[in-house]
């Protein structure tokens, strides 16, 4: 949430404070004595577990690049890069506007959902960028992770659809709503008629916070309310807020608008306190814009209230009829595994419910080769529960590499697929370089790289040969990428992966990493580079990946450079080499 500093958020400080605040509490709410029935409760339960794993992310994120997550950083940036995958991956419409009239000069990321009539949307939004103070979670991981994960159940229940569902995450809202206001500005008088309601979250898991609501009164509030009457939390005006995040900008186009918020740094008064819980006379967010605003600044209890009121608002508004029936979906990590002749490697089978209530889960395998069983503990879940999935070889079992399909039967049948790799037992490596075109020079198969990392240009010379990997050097917000899946055979005593490495920049500093280098096998990652640590040639670097045998996993490399100075970060002769 932007911070105003004009006398009107003086005088609700001073309206809201009665002392000095004590420890902050977790409000728990109290029990509804005649919560309001609430028809048509069909609206997917919204899985609270998901969104904190997007703060989780957003947290990483932070931590990677400086600490936060402020609009024109490479955090920022980064946070930009996530959000749109996850949408992308799940079939949206994405677009990235640049906000040109921003301090900060960053995209604000658009997604629609493309089904329902184009000139009737409901618009739902959240700011993605923090301060610098810190890393940003609840102001405003909360809210961004809210709406991501919402348009992600919203894919994959892809129910019929009365409505257009657009979300938004805006750059420079604490600057003053400036990514939003230039969405706006974009905006055609017809094409801002369309928008017949834009819906904001801005902090919406405040530790000591209250349930408020925009425009608590209105028509265009009526389904978020509805929700959190249900729940039997009376929900109050959001005074704090008003004028301070994005819905202000649309409010002053003249479209309908609404929203959560959980409180920012005004007192929680004692009527508050008694009504909902936690410490009254203290801050709804001890935290706001400070540096303790991480992961453990979180309430969950009013994220995943959040949460499932945003998915019941989409579904009032803008989904067609009809309760969805009982679903789950089935996950395994790793994806992938290896085992030699008489050993074993196990994996863990995970479930959610995706709609509906919870239910009974019965976990098989199939398309094990011959020699090889796979067992499960338990062999049955209820779903949002997890098994360890044992794959055994025999002394004789078929070698090679095969797809094992992971299966859930309930109500509905969900499958996942496991890639295992069976060797012919402890010491049988087949060894060698396993990286395909490390050099280069024969085109860009079978790398996936960002258009024209693999480059032959004198600019930035080869190691060896005429081509290199180089990633960014733009002098302004960007992220590159270059990855490739690999298969580490087993059996083998050592693993070495290596690569040659120079850095470039016209960053000055000898203490701030502004652009920065990851490197990743896997999920995890090896080492991470910057302008600090840039030098005149190329320089080995070479990492252990033994953990790695008999699995097939992915090389990755992402630059992400910050809006000015550029650094450039340019590769060869990558190798893995097995012996």
């Amino acid at each position: 949430m932007k911070r105003r500093t004009l006398a009107i958020a003086a005088v609700t400080a001073v309206t809201l404070a009665l002392a000095a605040p004590p420890a902050s509490a977790t409000p728990t709410a109290r029990p509804a004595t005649a919560a309001p029935a609430v028809a048509a409760l069909a609206a997917p339960d919204v899985q609270v577990a998901n969104v904190q794993a997007h703060l989780a992310q957003f947290q990483s994120i932070a931590t990677s690049n400086g600490g936060n997550r402020r609009a024109g950083s490479a955090g920022y940036t980064a946070s930009v890069a996530y959000v749109k995958s996850k949408l992308q991956a799940a079939g949206y419409t994405v677009t990235e506007q640049t906000c040109t009239t921003c301090t900060y000069r960053g995209n604000n990321v658009i997604a629609e959902w493309p089904q329902g009539p184009a000139d009737d949307v409901i618009m739902f939004g959240a700011h993605l960028d923090g301060v610098a103070a810190g890393p940003g979670i609840n102001d405003n991981g909360s809210g961004s992770s809210v709406l991501l994960e919402n348009a992600l159940v919203l894919a994959q229940q892809s129910p019929t659809m009365t409505k257009r569902v657009r979300f938004a995450w805006w750059n420079g809202e604490e600057q003053g709503l400036q990514g939003s206001k230039f969405y706006v500005n974009s905006l055609t008088t017809a094409q801002k008629g369309y928008i017949k309601g834009y819906y904001n979250f801005d902090m919406v898991a405040s530790t000591n916070g209250g349930y408020f609501i925009n425009r608590v009164t209105s028509t265009t509030a009526a389904p978020l309310k509805a929700y959190w009457d249900s729940l039997g939390l009376s929900p109050e005006e959001n005074t704090e807020g008003q004028g301070r995040s994005d819905d202000y900008s649309f409010q002053q186009a003249g479209i309908p608008t609404s929203g959560y918020a959980m409180g920012a740094s005004a007192r929680k008064s004692s009527a508050q306190a008694s009504k909902w819980g936690g410490t009254a006379n203290a801050a709804y967010d001890p935290c706001y814009h400070s540096s303790c605003d991480t992961t453990s600044n979180i309430n969950a209890t009013g994220l995943n209230r959040s949460a499932d009121g945003v998915a019941y608002a989409i579904w009032d508004l803008a989904v067609g009829g009809g309760t969805p029936t009982n679903d789950f979906s089935v996950a395994v990590s790793p994806t992938a595994g290896g085992v030699a002749r008489g050993g074993s490697t196990t994996a863990t089978v995970s479930t959610a419910t995706t709609s509906g209530s919870a239910q009974t889960v019965a976990l098989s395998a199939s398309g094990a080769p011959s020699g090889v069983s796979v067992s499960f503990s338990p062999s049955s879940v209820t779903s949002g529960g997890s098994a360890t999935m044992t794959v055994s070889a025999s002394s004789s079992a078929s070698l090679g590499t095969f797809t094992l399909t992971v299966t859930g039967t309930g109500s509905a049948t969900r499958t996942a697929s496991y890639t295992l790799t069976v060797t012919g037992g402890t010491g049988s490596c087949t060894g060698g370089q396993v990286v395909g075109n490390g050099g280069f020079e024969s085109g860009t198969s079978p790398w996936t790289a960002t258009t024209g990392v693999i480059t032959n240009s004198s600019s930035q010379p080869a190691r060896t040969g005429s081509y290199k990997a180089w990633l960014n050097g733009n002098g302004s917000t960007s992220t590159d990428t270059l990855s490739q899946s690999v298969t580490v055979p087993a059996g083998c005593s050592s693993y070495t992966l290596a690569f040659y490495l120079h850095i470039d920049t016209a960053e000055r500093t000898t203490t701030v990493a502004y652009d920065k280098l990851v490197v990743q096998v896997g999920s995890t990652t090896l080492a991470t580079y910057s302008n600090l640590n840039k030098a005149s040639g190329y320089t080995l670097r070479s990492f252990d990946v033994g953990a790695y045998a008999g699995q097939t996993v992915t090389l990755k490399f992402t630059g992400t450079e910050d809006s000015s100075l550029q650094t450039s970060f340019v590769i060869d002769d990558v190798t893995l080499q097995a012996s």
